[in-house]
């Protein structure tokens, strides 16, 4: 998260186009409530699921960063993910079985400074682009026309949507 002075202000953040800066204003506030979310969580507590089928709390913090990649390459290289970026972020994406499988074991600064990286990449990216190119449109879910605007609308909507489930776990933990 780049600094934000201004965490409650949808605002201009100096460098940005104006609408983008916007849409960074809600992407930092929903960061900073995921990370207050998950502060002080052992690597024993990321790694907890409710039952077989669950997602753990570290799963779901590598789940926004692998979204975050996802739609990075979609909209800033108009590409899906290759044969060896899936072998980094699919298990990720898919979570399931496969997460649960192969994400644990990482304590939460392992998740923290993923999710910092990647944004960090979006935000690098974002300060080249254009107000015109959140609207530009190309074909997405189910063939239907979509602009970067819901791209990365959906990027932190994703993530808050699972911020909920993070918040609903931790309360379930065993101390």
């Amino acid at each position: 998260m780049r600094d934000t002075p201004n965490l409650l202000l949808i605002t201009d953040i100096p460098g940005y186009a104006p609408q983008i800066s916007r849409l960074m204003s809600m992407m930092n506030y929903a960061r900073f409530t995921t990370l207050r979310s998950v502060e002080g969580l052992t690597t024993e507590h990321l790694d907890y699921t409710i039952d077989e089928t669950s997602n753990s709390i570290g799963s779901l913090l590598l789940h926004f960063a692998a979204v975050e990649v996802a739609y990075q390459l979609e909209t800033f290289e108009l590409r899906d993910l290759n044969e060896e970026e899936m072998k980094i972020w699919g298990a990720a994406l898919e979570l399931g079985d496969q997460g649960r499988a192969q994400i644990k074991g990482n304590n939460l600064d392992y998740y923290l400074n993923i999710l910092s990286e990647v944004r960090s990449k979006t935000y690098d990216v974002f300060k080249t682009k254009t107000d015109d190119w959140l609207y530009e449109e190309h074909p997405f879910w189910q063939n239907q026309p979509a602009n970067h605007y819901f791209m990365w609308y959906h990027v932190f909507e994703d993530e808050i949507n699972h911020r909920g489930q993070i918040r609903w776990m931790r309360k379930r933990l065993p101390v």
